[in-house]
């Protein structure tokens, strides 16, 4: 039998899924509020007649952004009263990860690594910024809906333009996230987001600056 080694606990895993669902949940709601959807008749399909009606994705948009919150509040708290940071970014990671990716591609040898690849952690900041971003602009945005408060237009029309923005970013984010696993050198990495495990084999031979 492979012996494995343990690289997330359950609470890591479970708030890895929510805040995967949250996001596609809010892409597919968020861009349900332009005419994208019957323009491209998905709501022909069956079972997405509702995908162009307003009070139905934008009553999911906000299920979505609460279960998003949520997830990214208990990951902050249960890290930092744990002292893990090990995903945080660190000097020199952007040059290692540029090594990394050439080396994937067979140009080069990939330097050593440590629990997480350097890669990972310049990508943990990038998604971090954007959903960060989302987070601000949609309240604001939420704010801005309320009949009780009036908002000042070109706040409104800043923040709506920034949350835009930052919605494109984090497609191109999630895209290199999945793409990340099209490379052979990745895919041990795919069973620990379900199992929370890896082989050991593996982790010696590419984390072995990882204290395991």
């Amino acid at each position: 039998m492979t012996k494995k080694v343990k690289r997330h606990s359950l609470p890591v895993i479970i708030t890895h899924w929510l805040i995967a669902i949250s996001s596609f949940l809010l892409l597919f709601t968020g861009f349900g509020q332009m005419p994208l959807y019957r323009r491209y008749m998905l709501t022909e399909v069956p079972g997405f007649a509702w995908a162009d009606q307003y009070f139905i994705t934008i009553s999911m948009h906000y299920i979505g952004a609460i279960l998003l919150i949520v997830a990214i509040f208990f990951h902050i708290v249960y890290h930092v009263m744990r002292n893990e940071y090990a995903a945080f970014p660190k000097k020199g990671d952007l040059k290692e990860s540029i090594a990394i990716i050439k080396a994937m591609v067979g140009r080069g040898i990939e330097p050593p690594s440590d629990k997480f690849l350097a890669e990972q952690r310049v990508a943990y900041l990038y998604m971090g910024i954007v959903i960060l971003g989302l987070v601000i602009t949609g309240i604001i945005k939420t704010i801005q809906n309320l009949s009780a408060i009036s908002m000042p237009y070109q706040l409104a029309l800043v923040a709506t333009t920034i949350h835009n923005i930052f919605t494109i970013l984090l497609v191109f984010g999630l895209i290199a996230h999945l793409a990340a696993f099209a490379f052979k050198a990745n895919r041990p990495l795919l069973e620990s987001m379900f199992t929370g495990k890896v082989k050991e084999k593996y982790a010696k031979e590419r984390h072995v600056k990882w204290n395991i």
